[in-house]
């Protein structure tokens, strides 16, 4: 029954990530737009000091959007602040990491050929990973370093492909492209709560009080808002990235997502200088032309390896022994494998006709590494060729 609970707290926080998900980047990306597509306002906005604004329609209503170079005449009895959406975010996303990886982190965290093979110390690794990444981006970004644009960004962007190359080294292939998301998810929410907030905060101290703000706060929690409106892609990336095996089952694995967090945020760029009025569809071409190229080089692999396994043969006797001994201790009806008290996803392999229906869907996950899970029967690489040799010639008859 553990597991049962455990499947189902890991639905809800599940669910309640996307929710809260939706809504903190759904926010800053209106936001962001917003701000950068506000015009210069007429004579009489600017004598109540309002800096820019944008009229706009939506949902049968017609809104007029005003910015403030400083504060209203009349102060708001009700001012909505955008921070719990992040808040929400993180530590829904947080429970999600404990319900999946820590929680079962034999399974998950863990990876068969990685530095680290006790789940315990990877439990600890992993909170150990999210908090000096953050502590790192942090003195990075209160050093003078941040006043120079390029060179900073050359820092940020080193940092985050380090961080790619490490997860797949301390976890497992899965876990590790998840944990970069966890990393840059967790880096968004501290600029909120470490940056933005405190800014927000003494800007509307010193208004109330009839001073005038300093403005290099609000400077600075500006810069960690960019910051964060570039992570946004991979981030999402890297959320939904368990779905592709193909991906972070690959040897070079780290390549890959290194490939997309940056044609991804590349990608970003367009849109917001196009709301700015800068219309370059360069960017666009480039990251597409990116991403075609990485879809070249792994195809051409993929199609190489499939060459390679059809020369090769294996009866189906001894094929179906590695699958009992390997798949069906946890795809059967009566799982053996420990964690386990029924088949994942449903997927029956103690059955030879089932095995034959299944063919396409097995051979995916062996190719990629992904099963057995966190290979926890120890099937060797000769095991592992044999068997993808098998399951193509039955894929491809």
């Amino acid at each position: 029954m553990e597991s049962y609970f455990v499947d189902w707290f890991s639905v809800i926080v599940r669910w309640l990530h996307l929710i809260t998900g939706i809504a903190w980047i759904g926010a800053s990306l209106h936001f962001v737009w917003l701000d950068n597509s506000l015009e210069e306002p007429d004579e009489s906005k600017k004598a109540q000091g309002i800096k820019g604004d944008l009229w706009s329609i939506h949902g049968g209503g017609i809104y007029n959007f005003n910015k403030y170079a400083l504060a209203p005449p009349d102060w708001p009895s009700v001012l909505h602040w955008s921070k719990w959406e992040a808040y929400m975010t993180w530590i829904t996303g947080t429970l999600m990491m404990v319900a999946v990886y820590y929680l079962q982190s034999q399974s998950y965290l863990v990876g068969s050929d990685k530095w680290i093979a006790d789940p315990k110390v990877a439990i600890a690794a992993s909170v150990g990973y999210l908090l000096s990444g953050l502590l790192v981006y942090e003195a990075l970004v209160r050093s003078p370093l941040r006043h120079q644009t390029s060179l900073f960004a050359a820092l940020l962007a080193a940092f985050i492909g380090l961080q790619c190359w490490l997860a797949t080294k301390l976890f497992s292939d899965r876990a590790s492209f998840l944990h970069v998301g966890a990393l840059m998810g967790t880096i968004m929410a501290g600029n909120v709560f470490l940056g933005i907030i405190p800014a927000q905060k003494k800007f509307v101290a010193a208004i109330q009080a009839g001073q005038d703000p300093d403005p290099a706060p609000a400077a600075f929690a500006k810069q960690r808002s960019t910051h964060n409106n570039y992570f946004t892609l991979p981030v999402l990336f890297c959320m939904i990235s368990n779905h592709y095996p193909f991906l972070y089952g690959h040897t070079y694995n780290w390549v890959i997502l290194i490939s997309i967090i940056a044609i991804t945020a590349y990608a970003r760029h367009f849109f917001n200088l196009r709301h700015r009025g800068v219309v370059d569809y360069s960017i666009l071409i480039k990251a597409f032309i990116a991403f075609v190229l990485l879809a070249i080089w792994l195809g051409v692999e993929r199609y190489e390896q499939e060459q390679a396994f059809l020369e090769m043969s294996m009866a189906d006797g001894a094929a179906f022994t590695l699958i009992n001994t390997h798949c069906a201790v946890c795809h059967s009806q009566t799982p053996t494998q420990p964690g386990f008290d029924a088949p994942p996803a449903g997927m029956l392999m103690d059955d030879q006709h089932v095995i034959e229906q299944s063919v396409s869907q097995m051979l995916t996950a062996v190719q990629t590494d992904y099963m057995p899970l966190g290979n926890l029967t120890g099937m060797t690489d000769d095991e592992r060729t044999k068997l993808i040799s098998w399951l193509e010639k039955k894929a491809n008859p």
